[in-house]
Order: structure tokens, then sequence, then C-alpha cells
């Protein structure tokens, strides 16, 4: 089954946050981001998918996830296109 590596955002006055995480399903994981029952830290805001890559195996996608979340130019490349 493929698995995703996604990065979500939500704007805000704060300048807006970016969450990274992977799932087997986006569609249903974002609606759980959105509905307040995905992670605990995404919880209370309105949420979109900024980006999203494809995997073969769910090591694979875990470790994308670990690499995304150390790179902060990255996502604060992402969290730019929130404002535009």
């Amino acid at each position: 089954m493929p698995c995703f590596t996604y990065v979500i955002g939500s704007p805000g006055a704060d300048g807006g946050k970016t969450y990274v995480g992977w799932t087997t399903d986006l569609n249903q994981r974002l609606k759980a981001h959105n509905n307040g029952t995905g992670a605990k830290s995404t919880r209370g805001r309105s949420w979109v998918l900024l980006y999203a890559e494809k995997h073969l195996t769910r090591s694979d996608a875990m470790s994308r996830e670990w690499h995304l979340k150390k790179d902060r130019k990255f996502r604060q490349e992402l969290k730019q296109s929130l404002t535009e």
C-alpha cells in the first residue's frame, strides 16, 4: 500500500504554522486534522495541504517525514505561500 509524506499549513496572525506527517490516505488525514481528531498540535486551526510525496513503503515515508521536519528552510518557503 502506498504511503504519503505531507506538509499542511494554517495561516494566522502569528505568521502561520506548518505540520509534517505521513499517512496512507491524504484526504482522510487532512479531514482528521481539520476536525480536531488529528495530531494534538493541529487542533483548533484550519489546515490546507501544501505539499505531498508518494512512497512505496511506510519506512520510506517515515524517513522522509523526519527529513522534512528538519528542513526549516523548505517549510518556511511553503508557509510563505499561505500569505500570498
